[in-house]
């Protein structure tokens, strides 16, 4: 947008192509006692969303990407990482964010030795993507650290609702936002892009606080020449975007205001939730839908309490809403989940969408026989093209020969030559004993594990050989 300095009520819009105005420009409204929205938030019920009727317009930017948080939110909630597991992990990231840097950016910490050694080392790298970031505390000697490092962009916390400054930070909206905008001042003293986190977006006074903020931190960014960065953080997952819903909860409407009342550009707009409610994937696809170019995400969504959005998840609704991967390689998810499981020890929830054990594993009877005759019948797309994971079907007193190799086939990653045909005297030998189990009185489908111990009694060896190519391929 350019302002038209002759009259500031005025601004055209290149994207809709109209004047459009802008009668009101937000001040700081401090307060003695906080505004803590006890109508919302009353602590004893469930949280409760308002709805005033008022709809903000969608405005996807032009280019939007992803920035990941595994190694910094997400560590907080898992066993630290290895400076080696980090790096692994760094490279994953670079191989499924592709040569476009769709994975734009990846943040970490510096306190310790083992933060900083696993910083130098993927930096290293000389990846192009994603730019190493930081994440410090408000103190001379962080920024310095990071300027030493040589990291151009840096995450500083800014709390932003009346829960953290009165109550926490024990300040005034005044002191917080004079403490603020100090603090952004000193660490582009030092040559370094503030990412300015404002926690707690969703129970924030959005005009009395937020944007006046944001507004400040705007102009600071134009007298500097400085980029400053606002991650709109939706801390305890507050954010719905049901149409017509009040602030502070509404997604679109924290997007939208921040775009048209505080002057950020969607480039500097970045979206970071948590899924407290179940709601961090639609929160995070809404963020993009109305203005903002990234959204925050974590691998697998590890992370505080309910984790952060899954950065595979937005990667998936990535290629929904652009109708290509631009150039991301889509395998690299099918390696991260493995790469957790198999070399971290982080158990993924087999139902776990795109890395989890079954998520395309089909398990009703009268579902694999659909499968078994074109799974796309039952598949959500070709997932062993796409992901390297093919359809698998759960065996039951209904899968037959057929069921059975498929299950075997697909659990061992068998291909070509390699396939197992169902005529194959293993096959039979295993049916023998699956028609045993449910000639005795079971009902349920039969597990992985039971399928493993059932071949490995009526063929150790050949048992034995396939567990080793199935281990070789998840090394």
């Amino acid at each position: 947008m350019k302002v038209n300095k002759s009259n500031p009520t005025l601004e055209f819009d290149t994207t809709t192509n109209l004047l459009e105005q802008h009668a009101y420009r937000y001040s700081l409204q401090d307060r003695a006692t906080p505004n803590l929205y006890r109508h919302l938030f009353d602590y004893d019920s469930i949280p409760k969303v308002a709805f005033n009727h008022r709809n903000v317009p969608m405005h996807m930017p032009a280019d939007i990407w992803i920035t990941d948080t595994t190694f910094r939110d997400g560590q907080q909630s898992t066993s630290p990482f290895t400076v080696e597991q980090i790096v692994h992990l760094y490279q994953l990231l670079a191989k499924l964010g592709g040569p476009k840097g769709i994975i734009r950016q990846s943040e970490f910490f510096v306190y310790t030795e083992k933060d900083r050694a696993a910083v130098k080392a993927c930096m290293d790298l000389g990846l192009p993507f994603p730019e190493i970031t930081t994440w410090i505390r408000a103190n001379e000697k962080d920024f310095q650290l990071v300027k030493d490092l040589g990291i151009r962009e840096t995450g500083i916390l800014f709390s932003c609702s009346d829960y953290h400054i009165y109550k926490k930070m024990g300040l005034t909206r005044a002191q917080a936002m004079e403490k603020y905008l100090g603090i952004a001042r000193q660490v582009m003293e030092y040559g370094i892009s503030p990412r300015c986190h404002f926690e707690d977006i969703t129970r924030a006074d959005f005009y009395g606080f937020v944007v006046p903020l944001a507004d400040a931190l705007t102009q600071l960014s134009h007298e500097t020449g400085i980029p400053v960065k606002i991650r709109a953080c939706d801390t305890m997952g507050y954010g719905v975007t049901y149409p017509g819903v009040a602030l502070p909860r509404s997604v679109q409407g924290i997007i939208y205001g921040l775009m048209h009342y505080a002057g950020v550009p969607s480039e500097l707009l970045e979206w970071h939730g948590h899924n407290d409610f179940y709601k961090v994937v639609t929160n995070a696809a809404t963020a993009w839908l109305y203005g903002c170019s990234s959204v925050n995400c974590s691998m697998l969504g590890i992370g505080e309490r309910t984790g952060n959005c899954p950065l595979e998840a937005m990667v998936i609704e990535y290629c929904s809403l652009r109708g290509t991967t631009d150039g991301m390689d889509l395998s690299a998810i099918t390696e991260i989940g493995e790469y957790f499981e198999h070399n971290i020890g982080y158990d993924i929830p087999p139902r776990t969408p795109f890395v989890g054990r079954n998520f395309n594993v089909t398990r009703a009877g009268i579902h694999a026989d659909g499968l078994l005759k074109d799974e796309e019948i039952y598949n959500i797309f070709n997932t062993e093209k796409i992901l390297g994971r093919p359809a698998t079907v759960a065996v039951d007193s209904h899968s037959g020969l057929a069921g059975i190799a498929h299950w075997l086939n697909g659990y061992f990653r068998l291909k070509g030559d390699e396939a197992v045909d169902k005529r194959a005297p293993i096959i039979a030998k295993m049916k023998e004993k699956v028609d045993e189990e449910y000639a005795a009185g079971r009902t349920t489908v039969m597990g992985d594990g039971e399928l493993e111990h059932i071949l490995s009694v009526v063929d150790f060896e050949e048992y034995d050989r396939l567990s080793h190519i199935h281990q070789h391929i998840h090394l």
